[in-house]
C-alpha cells in the first residue's frame, strides 16, 4: 500500500483528507484508530496517511472500515512538540507534517488535520499554503461549548500569534464572522471583543480602536457587534463570535479545559464517596452521560487555521481516537462546504473595505479638499 497506486472511480467521488500520522502524543495508533471511526461513520470520506510506511501499513490493515480507503505516504522523519517553529521551517522537508501539507497544497486532499506541534503547524502552513491575500496574522478558530441555540461559540484567535493590534482583530471578526456563517448556518453572527470589562473606556489601546473598526464596519460585512465581552460571555449567549489575541484565548481554552476535567473528577469522587450516592448515580446515569457529553472537550477538538490557502485543522496533541475522529470531522464538512474559498472571498472583501475607509479618511482630513488644497 504505498502512494504510487492510484485511486478508483468511486474513491475519486470521495472527499480526501490529509493526515499528519505522527503527531499526536500517543504516536501513529491513536491517529489510524481515529480515522477509523471517521472511516466507519462517514462513507464518503478517504485518507492520505503521511508517516513510515513500516509502521503505518500494519495499523491501516487491522482497521476493517479503512479498507481501499487510505493511501499511505512515506515520510521518515518526524516534528516533535519540543522543536523550535525557526528550525523546522529549515529541516522540515521529508517530515510527515510537510508531507500531508504538500497534499492539501498540490490539490491531491481538501484538507489536512495534524496532532503536531501547533508553532511548528502554523509556520509550514504559512510557507507551504501561504497566507491569504490581506492576512496579516492567520488565527486559530475553535469552537467552544455555549448556552447559545447552536450550543458553541467561536472563538479565535487561541494561539496562532500571541499578539495583535486593531487591524488584526478586525480581521480575526470578519474570518471568525465567515466560519460562523458557514459551520452553523448563522446568517448575521454576533461579534464580540474579549476585554477586561465590557465598557468602552476599559482595556489596552489597541483593544479600544479594534473596538470603533469592528463597529463600523458591521453593517457591510453583515455581521452584528455586541461590544466588549468578558471571559464569562466566552460560554454565553451573547455572542456567537468571540474576537481575542492569540496570548488570551490559549490561556482561556487551556483554563477551560483543564476545569472540565476538574469538574468530570469532582463529580465521579461525589458520586463514589458512599452506597447511597453510587446509587444516585446509577438513578441519574441519563442526564450525568448527557452533562458528561456537552462538557467533553474532545467533540469539539480541533483548531482550524483561518487565513491560508487551504483548510488546516489542529488536533489537540493529546487526543485520543474519539478526539481524532472530530478533528477529521470538521476538515470534512469544511471541505464539503468550500469553506476555503468562501473565506477567501469573505478576506478579500475585508480589503476592499479597509481600503474604502482608507480613502474616506484621507478625503476627510483637513486642506485635501479642492478648495483646502495648498498643493
Amino acid at each position: 500500500m504505498t502512494g504510487k497506486t492510484a485511486p478508483s472511480q468511486a474513491h475519486a467521488r470521495r472527499t480526501v483528507i490529509s493526515v499528519d500520522a505522527m503527531g499526536g502524543d500517543a504516536g501513529p495508533a491513536v491517529v489510524v484508530a481515529g480515522i477509523a471511526l471517521s472511516a466507519q461513520k462517514n462513507p464518503d470520506i478517504r485518507f492520505v496517511l503521511h508517516g513510515p510506511v513500516e509502521q503505518l501499513e500494519p495499523l491501516v490493515a487491522r482497521r476493517k472500515p479503512l479498507k481501499g480507503r487510505v493511501e499511505i505516504r512515506d515520510a521518515r522523519d518526524v516534528v516533535t512538540m519540543e522543536d523550535k517553529p525557526s528550525q523546522v521551517v529549515r529541516s522540515a522537508k521529508g517530515t510527515s507534517m510537510w508531507s500531508a501539507l504538500e497534499s492539501v497544497r498540490s490539490g491531491e486532499a481538501a484538507g489536512v488535520v495534524s496532532c503536531g506541534n501547533t508553532g511548528a503547524l502554523m509556520a509550514l502552513s504559512m510557507l507551504r499554503l501561504r497566507k491569504l491575500p490581506g492576512v496579516n496574522r492567520p488565527a486559530i478558530a475553535i469552537l467552544w461549548p455555549s448556552r447559545n441555540p447552536q450550543g458553541f461559540n467561536v472563538m479565535l484567535d487561541v494561539g496562532a500569534d500571541i499578539r495583535a493590534d486593531a487591524q488584526d482583530l478586525l480581521q480575526y471578526a470578519l474570518m471568525g464572522t465567515s466560519y460562523t456563517r458557514n459551520s452553523m448556518n448563522i446568517p448575521c453572527p454576533r461579534v464580540g471583543l474579549l476585554n477586561v470589562g465590557t465598557e468602552e473606556h476599559k482595556g489596552r489601546a489597541e483593544l479600544k480602536e479594534a473596538y470603533h473598526l469592528i463597529a463600523q464596519n458591521a453593517e457591510k460585512a453583515n455581521y452584528e457587534f455586541v461590544g466588549f465581552v468578558e471571559g464569562s460571555d466566552i460560554p454565553g449567549d451573547i455572542a456567537d463570535v468571540i474576537v481575542t489575541d492569540g496570548f488570551t484565548g490559549n490561556v482561556a481554552i487551556k483554563t477551560g479545559e483543564g476545569t472540565a476535567s476538574l469538574l468530570r473528577s469532582a463529580m465521579r469522587e461525589a458520586f463514589e464517596y458512599s452506597v447511597l450516592s453510587r446509587l444516585a448515580a446509577l438513578l441519574a446515569y441519563t442526564s450525568l452521560s448527557r452533562l458528561s457529553k456537552r462538557i467533553d472537550p474532545r467533540r469539539v477538538n480541533g483548531g482550524v487555521f483561518l487565513g491560508l490557502n487551504g483548510t488546516v485543522v489542529k488536533s489537540h496533541g493529546g487526543a485520543d481516537a474519539t478526539g481524532v475522529s472530530a478533528a477529521v470531522k470538521l476538515a470534512f464538512l469544511l471541505a464539503e462546504q468550500g469553506f476555503a474559498e468562501k473565506l477567501a472571498a469573505r478576506v478579500a472583501s475585508a480589503v476592499e473595505l479597509a481600503q474604502d475607509d482608507a480613502t474616506s479618511a484621507e478625503a476627510d482630513r483637513p486642506g485635501d479638499s479642492d478648495t483646502g488644497s495648498t498643493k
